[in-house]
């Protein structure tokens, strides 16, 4: 049977399309029957998402409104989708609209994002004139810091004046100390260059300064900002809770945040909480815990989390499974930690876990394989080794370490030496777990000879 096509004027098409609300019907009609004169139509097509907008506008004839801007949405809308974006790439090739630099930008945000790095460095390598937002955009898809910072040399070197989001993007980069002497360059280029009143750049400079554990210089980063966001304050909050002997600078902080009517979020319940856990001060802590709970943050994971810690360190585990069994979605942190403070019930906590699809992760055996030591469960230990050998967790020298302590405890050394001998790489913890289990096993003449061993290296 032969399909029948219709014809249908441009006022009947409008009619038609408008009461559609499905692309697919749109496209439908468009390949069953063809509109002599598409211009009018693109009213009714531009309300469609942006990449079914493209298709729309490319099969409905209207090749004359696919201008960059719309290819730039239409990338934006791809991204993460790089089958959708190689489609909007090969319009851009055979078009010759890739002489836009706006359009070429946009195949590189959509290129990185889809996790095809490669793509959108060979599309920048192949630009004439690359502008700004081109050194940004290719800046921002690199995933490891040398090549970033390369870059950011290289842009250096070429004369590329940095802007804010360069600035940005290069310090989040310097966050490791082997970016430190760049962080400072960069710190130096910011002042002169007067992007140190950009709010995101100062937070930038708290935040890397603050990984330096370099407070003071973070403190005089943000008391310079003319102009403070919540991110500003979260991000001193963060860098003192993060470091002992800071408990009392993050208190203040977070009294000050309170005192300006700031509105405060879970990153700023999880700095002052941490900061309480810290200082081991269960006093304020409960009254930090009182204000989460007022201001609806007190089911938030994050926030759920610090404070079962802080609990838990303030020895008052009660109140840790409380704060536990008040969470809607607890995760492996929240997991892990109950498994920590709550030795005897360790296993049914592990086995509640993975009832709930939350994947263990090395932290969380760690825990648990310290909770059967303690607790002499030697079937269930070899139980849970089988699990870690099962998860390949046995690449971790913490769990490692954890069963040859085990082992030794449960006085099964050759246990302990098989786990040591299968090490990938051996610490000092390693060999002074296996020397500590020979001695607890009367073993002395082995310690020894391990001893002798772990001084040479081998």
């Amino acid at each position: 049977m032969i399909a029948r096509q219709f014809r249908y004027t441009t006022n009947q098409w409008s009619t038609i399309l408008r009461n559609l609300h499905s692309s697919k019907h749109v496209h439908h009609l468009l390949d069953e029957s063809p509109c002599s004169n598409p211009t009018p139509l693109y009213p009714v097509i531009l309300p469609f998402d942006a990449f079914k907008r493209f298709k729309l506008l490319l099969k409905s004839g209207l090749l004359n409104a696919i201008d960059e801007v719309t290819l730039g949405l239409a990338l934006k809308g791809s991204c993460g989708n790089s089958k959708q974006g190689t489609q909007v790439h090969k319009f851009v090739i055979i078009s010759g609209i890739m002489s836009f630099v706006t359009v070429p930008n946009s195949l590189m945000n959509m290129y990185s994002k889809s996790g095809q790095f490669e793509k959108a460095l060979c599309i920048f390598e192949g630009l004439h004139d690359p502008d700004i937002v081109s050194w940004n955009t290719l800046l921002s898809g690199f995933q490891k810091s040398e090549e970033a910072l390369s870059l950011v040399s290289r842009m250096n070197l070429n004369g590329v004046a940095f802007d804010a989001v360069t600035c940005t993007t290069a310090l989040s980069f310097c966050l490791d100390l082997e970016g430190f002497l760049l962080g400072l360059e960069l710190h130096t280029l910011v002042i002169k260059s007067g992007l140190d009143s950009e709010v995101f750049v100062g937070n930038a400079l708290i935040t890397m300064y603050a990984r330096w554990k370099r407070l003071e210089q973070a403190r005089m980063v943000f008391d310079e900002m003319p102009n403070k966001d919540l991110v500003s304050w979260n991000a001193i909050l963060s860098g003192y809770s993060q470091e002992d002997g800071y408990g009392l600078e993050a208190m203040w902080t977070f009294i000050e945040m309170v005192k300006q009517r700031i509105k405060l979020d879970n990153v700023s319940y999880t700095g002052a909480v941490s900061a309480c856990s810290h200082q081991r001060n269960l006093e304020v802590g409960r009254q930090i815990h009182g204000l989460c709970t007022k201001s609806g943050y007190g089911k938030h994971v994050s926030v759920c989390n610090v404070l079962m810690s802080m609990y838990a360190k303030c020895e008052v585990v009660e109140d840790a499974k409380l704060v536990f069994r008040t969470m809607n979605e607890p995760n492996v942190i929240s997991w892990t930690t109950m498994i920590s403070i709550d030795e005897k019930d360790a296993l049914h906590h592990f086995n509640k876990m993975r009832l709930d699809y939350v994947h263990p992760n090395d932290v969380t055996f760690f825990g648990l394989i310290h909770a059967i030591t303690n607790g002499k469960l030697v079937e269930e230990g070899q139980m849970v080794h089988a699990c870690c050998v099962k998860g390949s967790f046995l690449s971790e020298s913490n769990v490692c370490n954890s069963l040859i302590t085990m082992y030794a405890r449960f006085e099964l050394i050759q246990d302990s030496v098989k786990v040591f001998e299968e090490l990938e790489s051996r610490e000092i913890v390693s060999w002074n777990a296996l020397i500590s289990g020979y001695a607890q096993n009367g073993m002395f003449l082995e310690a020894m000879r391990t001893f002798f061993f772990s001084s040479w290296g081998m």
